[in-house]
């Protein structure tokens, strides 16, 4: 880690509400030094698009420049054409890879201390002929990531993900006992070293309904997911399941655990976001750089209104900032 607590925080997709997002922070006192990865000139239309009179200042990698309300530094990255909110321009997509590009290298380097992203919109950058199924993969590729976890984090609830962006008829085949094993390494490595837990616990959801119903709703729990189970506890990690997914997000259950590992997107993402939305938090698990998000999209629909909620971002830059400081 870097002694200087200097967080990159990229804007995400031109169009939509992430530039907002990165203004609005900018109106209030942070507690670290919050370097905004952007075209200047966009940041500049839109707030004056809002209305809101944000001091934009230029970037200086060799001098403090503290959080001050209504001030945003900005580390200018040109757009490839003009962009209009709540309009995508394939022409873009290289540009919001850019930001990412910088970020990265900027953090590997120690320039930044961490990587906070605004959302980015998957579809317009592949029809800009970049194939990308999302932030998680792309930084994991980028960092020498062997095995990206994506884990969401809300006030009295974490979850994990076994597999993250797949078609669901792919969920199975890509679950295997190695695949589990490795990813609730992870998972407990990062809960300890991130928020200093010393013996995380770990639930760990079935895939079929009622976990299987004893091999009679599908045999994964039975051949992959018990047996990985056994392993975990076996190398020390504090394990339980295969649980219903129906019945373990339940009070009780969280009570008991300090995570929860869903075996695919919408198994485990819904219900957190449900319990926790706009105060959410994304954060990358297994790759050697810190790195939160908003747990959103782009919502094209409101952007430039002024509408958009900022509290996503704002826990995702409050949780960095946490944990750059727990870990210096």
């Amino acid at each position: 880690m870097t002694s200087r607590v200097c967080i990159a925080l990229t804007s995400g997709e031109p169009a939509g509400i992430g530039p907002e997002l990165c203004l609005a922070a900018a109106r209030a006192q942070l507690p670290v030094e919050l370097v905004c990865l952007a075209d200047r000139t966009l940041l500049a239309e839109r707030a004056a698009q809002l209305g809101w009179p944000i001091n934009l200042r230029d970037y200086d990698p060799n001098t403090r420049q503290p959080s001050q309300p209504n001030t945003l530094t900005v580390l200018h990255i040109p757009l490839a054409a003009p962009s209009k909110a709540g309009q995508l321009d394939k022409r873009n997509a290289r540009y919001v890879l850019d930001l990412l590009d910088r970020a990265i290298k900027g953090t590997v380097s120690g320039e930044f201390a961490g990587i906070v992203t605004a959302p980015v919109h998957k579809g317009v950058i592949n029809d800009g002929g970049v194939p990308f199924t999302g932030h998680t993969e792309y930084l994991a590729e980028h960092t020498g990531g062997s095995l990206p976890v994506m884990m969401l984090a809300a006030p009295g609830m974490r979850v994990a993900l076994a597999t993250t962006h797949l078609p669901l008829k792919d969920v199975s085949a890509a679950l295997t006992i190695e695949s589990l094993l490795k990813t609730a390494t992870i998972i407990n490595d990062d809960l300890r070293k991130w928020w200093g837990i010393a013996a995380p616990r770990i639930a760990v959801c079935g895939l079929n309904p009622h976990a299987g119903e004893g091999g009679y709703l599908g045999r994964e729990e039975i051949d992959v997911i018990g047996p990985a189970i056994q392993l975990m506890r076996e190398r020390g990690i504090q394990a339980t399941g295969p649980l219903p997914a129906d019945t373990a997000f339940v009070p009780q259950m969280l009570d008991q655990c300090d995570a929860v590992l869903a075996m695919y997107h919408d198994q485990g993402l819904p219900v957190i976001k449900h319990a926790g939305f706009e105060r959410t938090v994304n954060i990358t698990l297994g790759i050697p750089i810190l790195r939160t998000s908003v747990d959103h999209g782009t919502a094209l629909d409101l952007a430039g209104t002024g509408r958009a909620d900022p509290r996503s971002l704002m826990a995702a830059i409050e949780l960095a900032s946490q944990i750059i400081t727990r870990a210096a």
